[in-house]
């Protein structure tokens, strides 16, 4: 059974492809388009749509012009362009300056991020992961045991969702009761155009709920702001509470309110969104590639630092960050205006013969040298969550290694509508029931 839904078809007519429309993406990742672009055109302008905000922008889909963007430092901005009055962001569609741009770290420029990213940076050093990986562990055991002996569960929401959650909760602060809120907050802001994370559709047919889970994000950071001042802990929260940095020219900064509770936000949807989706669709790519599944199983010492690379490579859990031309410029010999928005595809990127080789579609846990983007394409933008992700994926496996060696698809995989990630919500798997350990 096939259930990745991504395979690429035998023809693709330019005319089709839209990277705006999002019923595109409940289908598959469409790995289709990015070949026949890589091949074709890969910087390639798609039409303006109602959802792109009424106009064009480029994609770009090859790892060598992806990672051109990324080392071009403020030419091609995470922030805004010319013409924008502050507005722009990592999404499709526009953020107003007063919602994210400037003031949330992946919406930053240099040298504001510097800054930003210098103040934060403490929480997620390797040495403070590796402090996690014992309790990491026993979560997984824990989150095991409610499942194994039944024999069968909702891969998603059962598995892939809870150590993401268990993680972000133990380095922030969040007390582990209040994980069902992070998910939740988490589902409905990513899952903005999705029926199922949604309560109340306007009578348009848009949906608000995405907009309502920023705000009561934001205002859970701020009471968990006072709750660390009043009772400090040995937690990121309580750093950033009292963080200062130092900069060479002698300038002190420390986070605004408004900063950190954006920072909150940031946190909750990348660090739970991202690690659950590599996990989700890197159980899909064992399934649809078992002679992996049984090589994991026989060799997982000697295959656990190529397999994580490896399923983040496969899975390329976000699809795309846009970024804004801060200038007319040329990128691999087309003409980018200032102020046009530029989507960097990674998935596309990820599975380029020119880097990759003629095994580039093929999912190999012991690939190596992997480069690949998942966590960026270089620049001062590497995904802070790095380390931590790539050791939330390894125990997780393992365990599943241990626990459930004969685990199995008994149906096909529920993807998200949604662009910005390639999202899954359910993914239901059988295995031989076995008792709980603790």
């Amino acid at each position: 059974m096939t259930i990745t839904n991504d395979a690429s078809a035998p023809a693709v007519d330019p005319d089709d492809i839209d990277f705006s429309n999002l019923d595109v993406f409940v289908d598959r990742c469409p790995h289709d388009w990015f070949t026949y672009l890589r091949e074709n055109a890969p910087v390639w302008k798609n039409k303006a749509t109602p959802e792109s905000g009424d106009e064009p922008f480029w994609n770009v889909t090859s790892y060598e012009l992806i990672t051109e963007v990324h080392r071009a430092g403020t030419l091609y901005s995470h922030q805004t362009g010319p013409g924008r009055n502050g507005a722009g962001g990592i999404s499709l569609t526009d953020q107003a300056a007063e919602r994210g741009p400037g003031l949330q770290m992946v919406m930053t420029d240099p040298p504001k991020h510097t800054t930003y990213r210098k103040l934060v940076n403490s929480g997620f050093t390797p040495r403070m992961v590796r402090r996690l990986e014992d309790a990491f562990r026993l979560r997984t055991t824990a989150l095991l045991d409610e499942v194994t002996p039944r024999g069968e569960c909702d891969f998603v929401t059962s598995i892939a969702a809870e150590l993401p959650l268990m993680a972000i909760a133990e380095i922030v602060g969040v007390p582990q009761e209040d994980r069902d809120k992070l998910l939740d907050w988490s589902n409905r802001t990513i899952g903005g155009a999705d029926e199922e994370y949604q309560s109340s559709p306007s009578a348009d047919g848009d949906f608000s709920d995405s907009e309502s889970a920023m705000v009561e994000m934001a205002m859970y950071a701020h009471e968990l702001t006072d709750r660390k001042r009043a009772e400090p802990a040995d937690d990121l929260w309580t750093r950033l509470t009292e963080a200062v940095v130092t900069m060479e020219d002698g300038s002190r900064h420390e986070l605004s309110e408004i900063e950190r509770d954006l920072f909150f936000t940031l946190l909750i949807i990348a660090g739970n969104e991202t690690t659950r989706n590599s996990i989700s669709k890197g159980m899909m790519a064992f399934f649809d590639h078992p002679d992996q599944w049984q090589r994991w199983l026989t060799e997982p010492e000697a295959l656990a630092a190529t397999m994580v690379d490896e399923v983040l490579r496969f899975t390329s859990p976000v699809n795309y960050f846009r970024r804004t031309a801060t200038q007319d410029t040329v990128l691999g010999g087309v003409e980018i205006k200032g102020g046009e928005k530029v989507l960097l595809w990674y998935p596309s990127g990820n599975r380029d013969q020119a880097e990759f080789g003629p095994t580039a579609d093929q999912f190999d846990i012991g690939r190596t040298p992997n480069h690949h983007m998942a966590f960026g394409a270089g620049g001062a933008h590497f995904c802070l969550g790095a380390n931590l992700a790539r050791l939330e994926i390894k125990i997780l496996f393992e365990e599943l290694a241990k626990r459930c060696p004969d685990i199995r698809p008994t149906g096909p995989a529920e993807r998200l509508r949604m662009n910005l990630v390639d999202g899954i919500k359910h993914l239901p798997v059988a295995f031989t029931p076995s008792p709980a350990l603790l």
